[in-house]
């Protein structure tokens, strides 16, 4: 935890992003690491955990993190637990809390609140469109053969 904690040290001393750092564990090892660069990168997606998870990913090359365990300097936003369930690591750590985020500007409860808004009443809209084109290729994915399940 203290690694992940110094991530985000070092990375917001060097102007990378937010506060935030992250690292994953595996057999002991540290395999992957990861601090905010949301502003140094202009990606939105750049979250230390996000970082760390693709780090991690291309170091085991895995796509996932069997035997894994993640240490992240806050609780995870909602983007972040996302990623983190689909690459299934053991278990998650995490310092400072969702509570202690938004104290410093850091507010994702309008995400965890929009999560379970219908559709129709979201603030930005969601507009379904081209179903039936869009299914034709879930169709040949399930029908695909040689496919990578995850």
């Amino acid at each position: 935890m203290r690694e992940a904690i110094r991530q985000s040290l070092e990375g917001m001393e060097r102007n990378d992003g937010g506060p935030f750092g992250a690292i994953v564990v595996k057999d002991g090892n540290i395999v992957g690491r990861g601090n905010n660069r949301v502003t140094s990168s202009n990606d939105p997606t750049a979250h230390a955990e996000v970082v760390a998870i693709r780090d991690a990913c291309k170091n085991l090359g895995s796509f996932q993190l069997d035997g894994c365990d993640i240490y992240t300097s806050c609780e995870p936003c909602p983007m972040c637990l996302g990623a983190i369930y689909w690459a299934r690591p053991e278990r998650v750590f995490f310092g400072c809390t969702r509570t202690d985020a938004a104290d410093i500007q850091f507010d994702d409860a309008l995400i965890y609140n929009e999560m379970t808004v219908p559709l129709e009443q979201r603030k930005i809209p969601m507009i379904p469109l081209l179903r039936d084109e869009a299914l034709a290729v879930f169709r040949a994915w399930k029908e695909k053969e040689d496919k990578t399940a995850y």
